[in-house]
């Protein structure tokens, strides 16, 4: 399962740390890939991921997606 989303406020490989390490906890994440200059994240599961599993991860990372 591939997922891609837009995440609002990243602006540093620190940014991109902390959301990929929040995001690689929860459970058939795979690969988290971030492009900083767009916001985009690019999300491989082995399996269903609940959407609402990763907006809370990158909430917590203190950042929020973008709908």
């Amino acid at each position: 399962m591939d997922i891609e989303i837009r995440v609002s406020g990243m602006t540093c490989a620190h940014c991109v740390q902390s959301v990929t390490s929040e995001l690689m906890q929860i459970s058939d994440i795979e690969h988290v890939a971030i492009d900083l200059s767009t916001g985009t994240v690019a999300i491989s599961a082995n399996g269903a991921v609940d959407q609402s599993e990763i907006v809370a991860a990158i909430a917590e990372a203190g950042y929020s997606v973008v709908k």
